[in-house]
């Protein structure tokens, strides 16, 4: 069978570990800052294994600065495009995230 170079199993596990955690928080709202520094805020639909991002309910977080986006209220979101994803606190099960991501690393040392 032919074997995956580690640096890519390494990163498919933290692809996966990202997809799992960002899964949970759908149906919540969350805000999207993307590269081109366009940052929108919704309530997050959907995620693939790529990051890329579905958000309903959607409103541009600087709507002076973008006046023709006002209007849109669902959007698709590359994954490759996006520079920071702003969470909501109360959402976020810091511990469980912690022990979560100690085990994959526990997991990646192990191979």
């Amino acid at each position: 069978s032919p074997r995956i170079p580690r640096g890519r199993a390494a990163s498919a596990a933290s692809e996966m570990h990202f997809l799992s955690f960002f899964k949970t928080l759908i149906g919540k709202m969350i805000i999207v800052e993307l590269k081109n520094d366009l940052a929108l805020k919704g309530i997050l639909h959907s995620v693939d294994q790529y990051l890329n991002i579905k958000l309903n309910d959607m409103q541009v977080v600087e709507p002076e600065k973008y006046p023709h986006l006002i209007a849109v209220k669902n959007c698709f979101i590359r994954g490759s495009v996006v520079r920071y994803i702003q969470l909501p606190a109360k959402e976020v099960d810091t511990q469980l995230l912690q022990d979560s991501t100690r085990r994959a690393a526990q997991g990646e040392s192990k191979r």
